[in-house]
Parts: C-alpha cells; structure tokens; sequence
C-alpha cells in the first residue's frame, strides 16, 4: 500500500480530506500498534542491559534505540519490584506492555502473578546471561585476536561442556568470564563483555536470545488492547 500522508496543521485550523473515488477508504483499518516507549524492558542489571542492547542492534536494529531507552533496572533477580514499578507506569500509560528478562540462578517457578498486567517473564535456560557470551570466535574477533591464535580454547577446554550437554545451565559464566577467571588469566586482563556481545554474530547467537528477541518484537507488534 502507498505510504500514509502526513500533514501537520496549526492549531485551530481544520483541513479537508478528499475522499477516494469509491467514497470510501481503499484501505481497510488497522489496529495501532504499540508505540516504541509502550514496551518497557525490565533487566537485573547494567551488566544485562549492556549485552542485551548490543544484541539488539543486531537483531531488531530499529527498535533498540527506544527499547532501551525506556529499560529498566532492578538490581538483581527482583521480579516482584518490576510487577510493582509495571503497576504504577501502566495507571499512567494505558496499553502499557512490558518483559521481564531473568537469569535462572535464583529458580525459574518464583514469579509472581500478574493479575491481568501485560507484564511477561522471560528466565534463560542458563544459569547466567553471560553464558551465552562464551563463544570463542566471538572472543577472538572482540580481541583482535587472529583467526590461529587458540589460547581461547586452551582456556576453556576443561571448564566447558559438549554443546547441548545439561551441564551448560548450571555453568557459572560470571566466574569463566569474571577479573579472576581463566579468560581474564590467559590474557592478562578481564573481558571487554559488551564488545564480545557485539561481536557475536546472528548465527553465532543461541536459540535462547533468538527466542527472546522473538517474543520482544510480538510485542511490538501486538495490537494494542
């Protein structure tokens, strides 16, 4: 369909819209959908959000901006506090939606009823957020490191399961990748963790974020109730 027309007029003035040959709209109607500040992300901490935002612009390139500007952070694993913050911001924002984005080291069956609130939860099925950042090549490439250089794995080798192994949502990642960590003692310094979420290409990304983004952008595109 041709691009809407948009005409800004003074206050007071009144304009005339012509209608179409057929004397009605050749388009039919849509339910709004949600503007970007409507949809409120609530996350444990900056750590989370930084990682999360460098994804996003990834994945939904359009929609970070605002989504992250309207973020929210908890302080920890506090799902309560962000069913109490989404209360009060949906009386004043009707059709006010929001996620909630938590790491699994506190349980996943402790949310609280949201009585009716557009307000969802999401739980990795990881311990940590930062467990998805173990990605060598992503590593690699956030480092500057060049494509040989394997120190990266030699680290690693004997902290990480085979891919798809039950262990991986029991793995603590903030310990691999934390100042003391074998990452941080291989080089010498701790990780730059936001430059290796961007460097983390789409295909390189787990079904879990995959999943996550999913579910932000039917949001985005939900109508609005």
């Amino acid at each position: 369909p041709p691009s809407p027309l948009v005409v800004h007029v003074a206050k007071g003035s009144r304009i005339a819209v012509p209608p179409s040959r057929s004397g009605r709209s050749s388009d039919p109607p849509q339910s709004p959908r949600r503007p970007s500040p409507a949809v409120t992300l609530y996350v444990e901490g900056p750590r989370d959000r930084s990682i999360l935002r460098a994804w996003a612009y990834r994945l939904m390139p359009g929609r970070a901006r605002p989504l992250f500007g309207a973020s929210v952070i908890l302080g920890g694993r506090q799902p309560e506090r962000a069913l109490e913050h989404f209360r009060e911001h949906s009386a004043a924002a009707p059709g006010a939606s929001a996620l909630c984005v938590l790491d699994r080291d506190g349980g996943d069956d402790d949310v609280p009823d949201t009585n009716g609130y557009d307000l969802d939860f999401f739980t990795w099925s990881r311990r940590h957020i930062e467990s998805y950042l173990l990605v060598p090549d992503a590593i690699r490439r956030a480092l500057a490191l060049p494509v040989g250089d394997y120190r990266i794995e030699r680290a690693l080798e004997e902290h990480l399961p085979a891919s798809g192994r039950p262990e991986w949502q029991r793995l603590d990642a903030k310990r691999l990748l934390g100042a003391n960590g074998p990452l941080a003692r291989a080089f010498g310094a701790p990780l730059p963790l936001t430059k290796i979420a961007q460097a983390t290409r789409e295909s390189e990304l787990d079904g879990d974020v995959h999943e996550l983004f999913a579910r932000l952008n039917e949001r985005f595109d939900a109508p609005l109730r």
